[in-house]
């Protein structure tokens, strides 16, 4: 858009390629609104930078009454239990929620930066793990803001989520008590500080069991299925087996399996494998996959919490809250059975 030229509502609607009434009801009635269309509207609002002063529904003393929630991949699943949690507690204090799917992409970042300083979002939720978008005279104007699921690296604002290290440790517990030794950490991550703290439960629950440290197994990952099956292979190459897999999370886990059961191996006689978040395919898997179950709708709940706290001007209690996360046992563990050399048991 010009400089020199306000943007007004019928530019937000033709970026968005909806009517202007369509961008009336996103504003002033998200809640009537399909998410596919508010998420649209709201992307054209943040391109043209368009604001106005009268949104009575959106906007109250001059502040907006809508949440930002900005996530890279809507379609993790943990998203849709969490973001449950946040829209039943932000509707249940007057706020409205409104979408905003980054798909990794910086320039999304920034556009949602925009919109967050044109006042139309009072507060933000991130899933993303890192402060939006790196434009510093921006971002030092953001709203209250709450990191959710992902710490925010170097961001030094709220974070709830799971305990990660907890929730590591008993998994690795699990392992250990099963009689595992040599157990591989998959999915390691320098960036991600959920999955670093993941490592940090593992080396903590295999300290406390004194198994030393090259009997210890670490390969990095992007907590996807390929990035399990990749891992897998490495180890398959070297010739370095460990006669149990503890994942990152339930993609990377569901990524080794496919990898084992490829290779003709049986879990859990051959090996066990074990992830993190308990998503919906984690009890489908044959066989069901044990792994660590995140309490989302809670998380989201508490993170809402935080963040209505902090738009009140309140200094919370606490500026990170851990809530505890549950060990579901399943099919996917058994004691060690994989012998070097050994051969797939049929």
């Amino acid at each position: 858009m010009s400089n020199s030229t306000p943007a007004t509502i019928e530019d937000v609607a033709r970026i968005a390629e909806v009517s202007i009434a369509t961008v009336s009801r996103a504003i002033h009635t998200p809640e009537k609104v399909a998410n596919s269309t508010r998420l649209k509207v709201s992307q054209a609002i943040a391109i043209t930078g368009y604001t106005t002063n009268a949104m009575a529904r959106s906007l109250r003393l001059g502040r907006s009454n809508m949440i930002l929630v900005v996530a890279p991949d809507i379609g993790d699943p943990n998203f849709s239990n969490i973001l449950v949690g946040l829209e039943n507690e932000a509707r249940a204090h007057g706020y409205g929620i409104l979408i905003g799917h980054t798909q990794n992409d910086a320039q999304r970042g920034l556009e949602y930066l925009k919109f967050l300083n044109s006042n139309q979002a009072a507060g933000l939720i991130l899933f993303t793990g890192i402060l939006p978008f790196g434009h510093q005279t921006m971002t030092a104007r953001l709203p209250p803001s709450v990191g959710v699921f992902e710490p925010v690296y170097n961001g030094g604002i709220p974070y709830v989520g799971v305990d990660d290290i907890a929730g590591a440790r008993k998994a690795v517990d699990l392992l250990i008590a099963e009689g595992h030794r040599k157990i591989a950490f998959i999915g390691d991550s320098r960036t991600r500080l959920a999955y670093a703290r993941r490592r940090q439960g593992y080396d903590a629950g295999l300290d406390a069991a004194r198994v030393p440290q090259d009997m210890r197994i670490v390969l990095e990952g992007d907590g996807t299925i390929e990035s399990g099956r990749l891992a897998l292979e490495q180890l398959f190459m070297r010739d370095t087996l460990p006669t149990a897999f503890m994942c990152v999370n339930d993609q990377t886990a569901i990524g080794v399996m496919l990898g084992l059961t490829a290779r003709g191996y049986d879990m859990p006689r051959d090996f066990s494998v074990t992830g993190f978040d308990d998503v919906p395919q984690a009890s489908y898997m044959t066989p069901s996959l044990t792994t660590v179950r995140q309490p989302r709708t809670m998380i989201g709940k508490h993170a809402m919490a935080l963040l209505l706290e902090l738009l009140s001007d309140n200094q919370p209690a606490e500026t990170e809250i851990l809530l505890v996360p549950d060990l579901v046992v399943r099919n996917s563990v058994g004691p060690p059975g994989f012998k070097p050399g050994g051969k797939p048991a049929r």
